[in-house]
């Protein structure tokens, strides 16, 4: 756990103080051993990566030093990119993800990816389409899935729109038309049952349909966060 001091200390002060994280369900990460922690996307930075990460290295219960999958683009990004590598994250591709899985990690994955991150306010809580990747993997590696629904952080930058010319000419998944300033929004989290999947890995009608199971009860996560008083503007 030393390895990943810097982040530790990076994230407390936001997690602690700014934005006042309220974690339910911790003791459903395993305590050792691969499992995919799947969750919801948002906030136009990786700062919903950066506290759920700090609610599993701080786990009373059963304390983990995740791994996270990242974009592409996020290497570019001030503070996240260097705060993202020493946490130990990699390139979200599958190859990487199984060699983290084989290798007994608990890996985070945003399965809606840019899509989910970088939606305006106006379709905020509306999850996007989640990618059927993680659902294979899982079943490869017969790792369970962690769902995780985040309520709170689609109201830290808000983004009244994209510039289209700007993503194409700087090569950002979105360029958002963003109010200056990073609200102290409540952020609850809540970490559903692991869920065990078995089936064959290249039927895409079953991962479709695995997938569905898991985006349902990540939106219904959300919901528990978001009747909590999760948010900041009401």
């Amino acid at each position: 756990m030393n390895g990943i001091k810097p982040f530790v200390n990076a994230a407390k002060i936001f997690y602690e103080q700014y934005f006042r994280v309220d974690a339910y369900g911790l003791e459903n990460i395993p305590k050792e051993g691969r499992c995919l922690i799947i969750g919801n996307h948002s906030g136009q930075l990786p700062i919903d990566a950066m506290l759920l990460g700090y609610a599993l290295v701080t786990n009373e219960q059963a304390p983990r030093a995740p791994k996270g999958m990242f974009e592409r683009f996020v290497p570019q990004v001030p503070f996240f990119g260097t705060l993202f590598s020493q946490w130990g994250g990699a390139l979200g591709d599958p190859e990487n993800c199984m060699k983290m899985l084989n290798n007994d990690e608990a890996v985070i994955i945003f399965p809606e990816g840019a899509r989910g991150i970088s939606k305006p306010y106006s379709r905020k809580y509306q999850l996007q389409n989640f990618g059927n990747g993680y659902i294979a993997m899982a079943l490869k590696s017969k790792a369970p899935i962690i769902p995780v629904g985040i309520a709170g952080c689609e109201e830290i930058l808000v983004n009244f729109g994209n510039i289209k010319f700007l993503e194409k000419a700087l090569r950002f998944p979105s360029f958002p038309t963003l109010v200056p300033f990073m609200f102290p929004s409540k952020v609850i989290m809540h970490f559903g049952e692991p869920i065990y999947f078995e089936g064959d890995v290249g039927n895409e009608i079953q991962l479709q349909e695995k997938n569905d199971i898991v985006k349902a009860e990540v939106e219904r996560l959300i919901q528990l966060g978001l009747d909590k008083g999760a948010g900041f503007f009401k």
